[in-house]
């Protein structure tokens, strides 16, 4: 009773702290798509690239986050920007590999037939090649949110903000209810932005399977 009774009066606490964290996510979403598009463009046309920029975005994938974030702190110092940066970063390698394998997985017969038609490979890609690889690429986009709502909280360790602000400060003053409130509410995010673009992803597979 303690604890729910804790959450309901700091309702407001984590109320604001679940938008902060949200905000954090989707600002780093926003531009990692942004970047790994770049990324993936530029490696569409070599197997070989690609194939290579996947290889050396799981290396730095396995780097531990909060290594990054005391690397970054001299350059770009204590707070969101660092985390973003991080964030984006980490991003890349669940990205560019679901968007490359998404668009390269298209079959040549499909695109040999769309050329015959005579479009052109910017309408090639807009509207065979793009509608075929979304299921895959809102699948990566899935795993990206889910991965970044885990590192955002270890950014609160730089005075990122978010739900991970209010996870440490209950750790360091032995705080049970504000540990599970954070815990909680930074589980629901997870599972909510996961379910959400669960649907996304199996309406575009239910539509990409009606097309073919």
């Amino acid at each position: 009773m303690e604890t729910v009774d804790y959450l309901i009066s700091h309702a407001d606490l984590f109320a604001e702290a679940t938008l902060e964290h949200a905000g954090l996510v989707l600002v780093t979403l926003a531009i990692a798509i942004v970047v790994a598009a770049a990324i993936t463009l530029a490696c569409l046309r070599s197997r070989r690239a690609g194939a290579l920029a996947v290889e050396l975005l799981g290396a730095f994938y396995s780097i531990p986050s909060i290594a990054l974030f005391a690397l970054l702190i001299p350059l770009t110092g204590l707070g969101s920007t660092s985390a973003v940066i991080v964030m984006v970063a980490y991003c890349q390698f669940i990205l560019v590999r679901n968007a490359l394998e998404g668009l390269q997985g298209v079959s040549p017969a499909i695109l040999e037939a769309s050329r015959g038609m005579g479009m052109s490979e910017m309408q090639t890609m807009l509207r065979v090649r793009l509608p075929l690889a979304a299921p895959a690429i809102v699948a990566g986009i899935r795993m990206a949110a889910i991965s970044c709502t885990g590192i955002a909280t270890v950014a609160a360790t730089i005075n990122a903000g978010g739900l991970g602000a209010v996870l440490f400060s209950g750790l360091r003053t032995l705080n049970v209810p504000k540990i599970v409130g954070g815990t909680l509410c930074c589980a629901l995010l997870a599972l909510g932005i996961d379910a959400l673009l669960r649907l996304v992803e199996r309406r575009l597979t239910a539509h990409t399977r009606a097309r073919s």
